[in-house]
């Protein structure tokens, strides 16, 4: 018996490898001739790294950048155990939580910082690029990044205009020529799981400027400025992203990743089953179980445990989901591939505790999940 555990983190208690560890600590009290594997999994967003580079057996590195509000800060990526992808999440450099909540203006914050990583990155000599960009402080379009990579965007005077959506205004031409050539020869996959185009009403400065502090006039602004960065980069670079979907992803910085790098927008799930091979890994497996924090509705809209459920039933493989709670009207995932789910908390507990037993819990209920399984006669294992 095969058993695949494909889980991603549980926010703020466990990696994903973490819960992978746990769940099979847990079988393998019932089970332990079976033969285990371990695949950490992500969407995209917060926690993509950890999970690719533990998938990989590759290594974290820190890196001081340029934070969104212009000051340093102590970002990181990663880099898969092969040496030829980096892994980076933007939001660890130009990410909504570095800036307090009085401090947040997206006239002013940039994407430098996320420029710097991938420089640090191509550094590291990789030829490929995961790139997830929830979780932004900006609205810049990605034109911080795109000038900490060497490209000049100009005001009517040839000189570089300035950092955050309300410089973009001034913007009057692009000259790539100083663009980092080592750009040229890397793939560059951006996970990005919402369809925004770039500007109006359901662009990235109406849709999520506002919680990145701006108000109804800040938004106006921003829109107007991204309208104008749109046709600039139309005109200057050929690249017509203004109605892409997700071009407005991370305050319009799926736009820039096309624009400057040819950056490719994926859904973040997709993107990490091609890296982790997860086809390979499920296609001869008994069961499979996967998981993530919780488990609703929201789930069967690109997230881990349906992305998993769905390679494991191109070969009729049974999935149980695990997870941190479960959500109301979370019947639906039974229709996207999920043949049963299970919350890992016990009984009436605060939050807190919730979390800091999220590891013991896991193991108690991943045996009993497997011992409900032995004595229905589901699965066996053959012993030599």
């Amino acid at each position: 018996m095969k058993i695949v555990i494909a889980p991603d983190s549980f926010k703020e208690s466990m990696t994903a490898l973490e819960a992978a560890e746990a769940i099979e600590t847990g079988f393998k009290k019932v089970w332990p001739e079976a033969t285990y594997l371990k695949v950490p999994m992500a969407d995209g967003g917060e926690g993509t790294v950890q999970s690719l580079v533990d998938a990989t057996d590759g290594k974290i590195i820190k890196q001081t950048v340029t934070g969104p509000a212009g000051t340093p800060v102590e970002a990181f990526y990663g880099i898969t155990g092969d040496g030829n992808t980096a892994i980076i999440e933007m939001a660890a450099a130009s990410g909504l939580h570095l800036i307090k909540k009085e401090s947040r203006n997206p006239l002013q914050t940039t994407t430098k910082g996320t420029g710097e990583l991938i420089l640090a990155a191509l550094d590291q000599g990789i030829d490929h690029m995961i790139i997830g960009i929830g979780g932004s402080a900006t609205n810049d379009g990605g034109s911080g990044m795109a000038q900490a990579l060497g490209a000049k965007l100009l005001d009517k005077n040839g000189e570089q205009i300035g950092y955050g959506g309300e410089a973009l205004s001034q913007l009057k031409s692009i000259d790539l020529a100083d663009l980092d050539p080592r750009l040229a020869n890397v793939t560059v996959d951006v996970a990005c799981d919402v369809d925004n185009p770039l500007t109006g009403e359901r662009g990235a400065s109406a849709v999520f400027g506002p919680q990145k502090g701006a108000t109804p006039e800040m938004v106006a602004r921003l829109d107007q400025n991204l309208t104008h960065y749109g046709y600039v980069l139309k005109n200057e670079l050929g690249q017509d992203v203004m109605n892409m979907p997700g071009a407005g992803a991370a305050g319009g910085l799926g736009a820039g990743f096309v624009a400057f790098l040819n950056g490719r927008l994926k859904r973040g799930v997709d993107i990490v089953i091609q890296s982790v091979k997860l086809d390979e890994c499920v296609r001869d497996a008994t069961l499979v179980i996967t998981g993530e924090g919780k488990i609703d509705v929201q789930t069967i809209y690109g997230k881990t445990p349906i992305g998993v459920a769905n390679i494991s039933k191109k070969y009729g493989i049974p999935v149980i989901g695990i997870a941190g709670a479960i959500g109301h009207e979370s019947d639906a995932i039974y229709n996207h591939g999920i043949d049963a789910m299970f919350s890992i908390v016990p009984g009436a507990v605060t939050l807190e505790e919730s979390l800091e037993q999220a590891k013991v819990n896991t193991m108690k209920l991943s045996e009993n999940i497997a011992r409900t399984l032995a004595m229905s006669g589901h699965l066996t294992v053959e012993k030599s």
